[in-house]
């Protein structure tokens, strides 16, 4: 296959969609398959961008919102001539920003390009994390209780309590996100939230331990347990930094626990008409009880980040897993049926 991996954006998770391309573009090309490098903000990459490219790593801060290109050149590159008209499939490595929003999608599905992920819809719910939470309700997926900024002490603490969640509606990797312990810290969350988006949302702090759940071409694959270690969260040093957090997979979960976690995450992933692949965050209280935090259309792609972790512990190794999203792409663009 010609596959474009396509990466970097405009959006503060630039620096980790960098990893995730490299080592995708690494694992595709290691299977025979003639693969080029798409940055949304430069084009694609020469042959020596390529070997600087492949050796990215994350930051331990991530990207400031003036160290990111201003505009991206989307519109050239889906365009008649363009690098993403020449190629089988493009393989989605963005997160954040108008990569994983919808926005991109809508542009490449104008254009006739076949794309690995979930398509416009599915893209923008999910990247809405009220819409999300909504649905998941719908769809009888526990969520914790949330209210949308702005909102005053009073009214969270009687819907939400605290400690809080405050973060912004539509960024990922726990960037602008602050754990709210006293009343007096909310309105200075808020506005650290609101550098990064119009909308903040006021959450419920599930206290607890932490799950998350690959999805597959709509099965469900092994549940994982992480446990910070440089904090009570898994925030974006805890995220991208080696030694930031155990991560154990598959959890070591009683079976019934194991098979709820994975039959929550693909009722999650359906409630958003996702599609290919998608990871589900999840936290589980004192007593027992699983809470849907979030879904991601594109989770992080490095060889150890959760959702290729969540494949392997499954079987599927990390250079199979790149390959077979560009196949159920493929697969659902002409309609052949997939082969279990």
């Amino acid at each position: 296959m010609r596959i474009a991996v396509v990466f970097g954006g405009a959006s503060s998770e630039r620096d980790v969609s960098i990893a995730s391309a490299a080592q995708v573009f690494t694992a595709l090309r290691g299977r025979g398959h003639d693969v080029l490098a798409v940055d949304t903000a430069k084009g694609a990459l020469g042959p020596d961008e390529v070997e600087a490219f492949t050796g990215s790593t994350v930051a331990y801060d991530p990207p400031g919102l003036d160290d990111v290109p201003a505009t991206e050149l989307t519109a050239r590159l889906t365009a008649e001539g363009g690098p993403l008209r020449e190629v089988d499939v493009v393989f989605l490595a963005l997160h954040g920003g108008s990569g994983e929003d919808g926005t991109l999608q809508a542009m490449l599905d104008s254009a006739g390009v076949t794309y690995t992920g979930s398509g416009v819809l599915g893209s923008a719910v999910a990247m809405d994390k009220d819409v999300s939470k909504r649905l998941f309700r719908c769809a009888g997926v526990p969520t914790p209780d949330w209210t949308m900024a702005p909102v005053g002490v009073a009214e969270v603490a009687d819907r939400i309590g605290f400690p809080a969640i405050v973060k912004p509606n539509t960024q990922g990797s726990t960037i602008g996100l602050t754990v709210v312990k006293a009343p007096e810290q909310l309105a200075g969350a808020v506005a650290a939230a609101a550098v990064y988006d119009r909308e903040v949302m006021v959450e419920r702090f599930v206290p607890g331990r932490e799950f998350v759940v690959g999805v597959l071409d709509g099965r469900p694959l092994a549940v994982g347990e992480i446990v910070p270690q440089l904090g009570e969260i898994f925030d974006y040093q805890s995220k991208y930094q080696v030694g930031g957090a155990v991560e154990t997979f598959p959890a070591d979960l009683p079976g019934d626990v194991t098979a709820e976690l994975q039959r929550l995450a693909v009722d999650a992933h359906k409630a958003l008409k996702l599609s290919h692949y998608s990871r589900v965050d999840f936290r589980m209280d004192a007593d027992g009880g699983l809470w849907c935090l979030e879904a991601n259309t594109l989770p992080g792609m490095t060889a150890t980040s959760l959702m290729p972790q969540s494949a392997a512990a499954a079987g599927v190794g990390f250079p199979e897993l790149c390959e077979r999203l560009c196949l159920i792409a493929l697969d659902e663009r002409t309609g052949r049926a997939q082969t279990p």
